[in-house]
């Protein structure tokens, strides 16, 4: 029953988060650069902080935590920096291979190297069990026939988009567009590590679904110092410092940036959770990245049939996209299965 449950609250956390650019879309007159800097501060720094406290025990603080713990609390933040570095550049794998194949190889090398590097790094590569290998392997299959199901969607049954070749996407670049997304996969799984290495970060009195969450809070600290300083150079670059200054749409915009902050701050707060459920099931806890990589994948697509993103394509292209799907909530059962 721990399992469901546990299994549960990540897929939850997977929606938020897949739903987390539905507030963006309604924010108004501001640049990317500006609106992606103050969401990032409700949702790597604000709801962050708020989620670790619940990890803190009377009498304790984060503070003295971090303090008494340099090494873990350095490298944490460190593969947090890293980790904002993909998502960075993980736009710009969509811009050279099209949303299809580039998401699908960046989140593919996501899923896999997170759940894999993560134990490797901290010398816990025995927790690599042959279950959590194969699990990891059927992720990537899943992740991989949805990718396939886009290139249908957009080499063949999205015609007519004049100026466009290689399957609509203007600006296609296979060499340095496999290149990009590889890196973005790598950088965005150094989330994952800068996890493992936060392990020690935490309380024994702390319940169980609490004790990532310090950890989670030094990750997306250095994930905001990334994008922070790429947005407010951005900014610079762009001359868009009047967005700031427009009084009247920040009562607005700030209710949207907050919902999308709390929106994709609730994955890693369920992952949390969920992990806090799977106390008995080692291999899944082990899993539970690649886990929450899939559903995030998983719900991602759903959006797009809700958002009738594959309104006209074939029952054929449907069908690719129903297996793939079909595969990625199998995978996050297998390893408990074998």
């Amino acid at each position: 029953m721990y399992m469901i449950i546990g299994l549960l609250i990540i897929a939850i956390g997977a929606f938020c988060q897949s739903s987390s650019y539905v507030p963006i879309n309604k924010i108004k007159s501001w640049s990317w650069e500006s609106y992606w800097l103050v969401q990032g501060v409700f949702a790597w720094l604000l709801f962050p902080l708020l989620g670790a406290l619940l990890a803190v025990p009377s009498g304790e603080s984060l503070f003295a935590l971090f303090g008494a713990n340099p090494k873990a609390s350095l490298l944490t933040i460190l593969f947090g920096v890293l980790w904002g570095v993909g998502g960075l550049t993980f736009g710009l794998s969509m811009r050279y291979l099209g949303v299809a194949m580039g998401q699908s190889i960046a989140l593919g090398t996501c899923s896999a190297l997170g759940a894999i590097l993560g134990p490797v790094f901290t010398g816990h590569a025995h927790d690599l069990t042959s279950s959590v290998i194969i699990g990891v392997v059927v992720t990537l299959i899943g992740i991989a026939i949805i990718g396939v199901a886009g290139a249908m969607k957009a080499g063949k049954e999205m015609p007519g988009q004049a100026g466009h070749d290689k399957g609509g996407v203007k600006e296609f670049n296979f060499g340095k567009g496999i290149a990009v997304a590889l890196l973005a996969g790598f950088m965005s799984a150094c989330f994952n590590i800068g996890l493992s290495f936060g392990e020690p970060l935490t309380w024994e009195a702390t319940p169980d679904i609490f004790k990532s969450l310090p950890a989670t809070l030094l990750v997306t600290f250095g994930g905001f110092l990334t994008n922070a300083v790429y947005c407010l150079y951005q900014n610079g670059k762009n001359k868009t410092w009047g967005d700031y200054k427009q009084k009247s749409l920040w009562g607005h915009n700030l209710v949207f940036c907050a919902l999308a902050g709390l929106l994709w701050y609730s994955q890693f707060f369920g992952l949390s959770l969920g992990k806090g459920f799977l106390r008995d099931y080692p291999t899944l806890i082990t899993f539970s990245w690649c886990i929450l990589m899939a559903l995030n994948v998983v719900f991602s697509n759903v959006w797009g049939i809700i958002l009738k993103e594959w309104k006209g394509v074939s029952k054929k292209t449907i069908v690719v996209l129903v297996i793939g799907l079909a595969v990625l909530i199998f995978s996050t059962f297998l390893p408990q299965l074998i």
